[in-house]
């Protein structure tokens, strides 16, 4: 402990009784010395005392399920960038398989004492997922915010694409090409944003192809929101007899288009693929994604504006702010075969 003592006065410039006053909470000791004390513990890596941890002002987390789907990078940079306008400095941290919970990474983050915390697609939108972490975070009185995924047991602010009216675009745009099997590939059914595309899909299939539920649902495939994971749901759709596959993300899509091309299809002139999310670098594939765009920049900055709001000490009401997609037309999309003939 004397050797601390030393080391932290002479790093900070003064006695190594004013560094015992500090580190024990004793009043007497200037500000700017105070500062210098603890700005000496964290330059030689030494743990400030809990009793003199504060919440720092400038931290804000920022936890993604993963980096290998375009969008989540995307709505990072978003969300950091606007962090940085206003002063504050994010901490991005990144689930993986075999990795970090979201768990793990939150305990990690408050013991940093962030200011708040932005939830991209996480445990929230997991309907068989215990809500009672965020109760917890809540008690602590640690500011949030959740993107994509709404839950009604969840006391706090939500910001959503209207993923409901995303799937009815892409089968309106379908239908309005002459397809009238219309297959949709998602991830598992337990997700908020997959039930609301299958909400949409059913409804739009209903309008246009004067489909019931029960037959809409034959043309949804559940899969995983990867390349591979689109590729195995549109084998399964495409064996089904459809003519156009709405995927749900861009990454399914291209896997779709693949599975296309194995089956012997050409994309669009047999087969049509929608995406999702308009991710970077999309309109450059083979063929161009038409897809359905995420309104990424509003998004990421309604989600800083809010929990910035809550840390601030202005609560933001337990509400899902929800913000419309747009169709975006490209070359991955034509009319159909048997409309083509006639």
């Amino acid at each position: 402990m004397t050797a601390r003592l030393a080391d932290i006065a002479a790093q900070a410039g003064v006695s190594e009784a004013t560094v015992s006053r500090v580190l024990n909470g004793k009043p007497g000791v200037a500000t700017g010395t105070r500062e210098s004390v603890m700005a000496a513990l964290d330059v030689l890596g030494y743990e400030r005392p809990v009793r003199l941890r504060t919440r720092s002002a400038g931290l804000v987390g920022l936890i993604t399920p993963e980096l290998d789907n375009p969008i989540f990078p995307a709505l990072a940079q978003v969300i950091g960038q606007a962090l940085t306008r206003q002063g504050y400095t994010p901490v991005l941290a990144t689930q993986t398989p075999g990795g970090s919970t979201e768990d793990e990474l939150t305990e990690m983050l408050v013991e940093r004492n962030v200011s708040g915390i932005i939830y991209v697609s996480g445990l929230h939108a997991d309907t068989t997922a215990d809500t009672g972490r965020y109760d917890r975070l809540r008690a602590q009185d640690i500011p949030f915010v959740l993107v994509n995924g709404f839950s009604p047991q969840i006391q706090a602010p939500f910001v959503s694409t209207d993923d409901r009216s995303a799937t009815q675009l892409a089968v309106r745009h379908l239908a309005s090409l002459g397809h009238t099997r219309i297959g949709l590939a998602v991830g598992p059914r337990r997700f908020v944003p997959v039930q609301r595309k299958i909400e949409g899909f059913r409804s739009g299939m209903a309008e246009r192809a004067g489909l019931t539920g029960e037959q809409a649902e034959e043309l949804i495939q559940h899969s995983l929101y990867t390349m591979e994971g689109g590729q195995a749901a549109a084998a399964a759709l495409l064996a089904q007899g459809c003519t156009a596959i709405v995927c749900a993300s861009d990454m399914m899509a291209l896997g779709a288009i693949r599975a296309a091309r194995q089956a012997g299809h050409r994309v669009p002139q047999d087969i049509s693929v929608v995406g999702y999310d308009d991710s970077p670098l999309i309109a450059f594939t083979d063929p161009p994604l038409t897809t359905i765009r995420q309104p990424v920049q509003a998004m990421g900055q309604a989600a800083v504006r809010t929990v910035l709001e809550e840390i601030g000490g202005t609560p933001a009401p337990h509400t899902e702010f929800m913000f419309m997609p747009e169709l975006v037309v490209r070359g991955s999309t034509a009319a159909a075969p048997s409309a083509r003939a006639r």
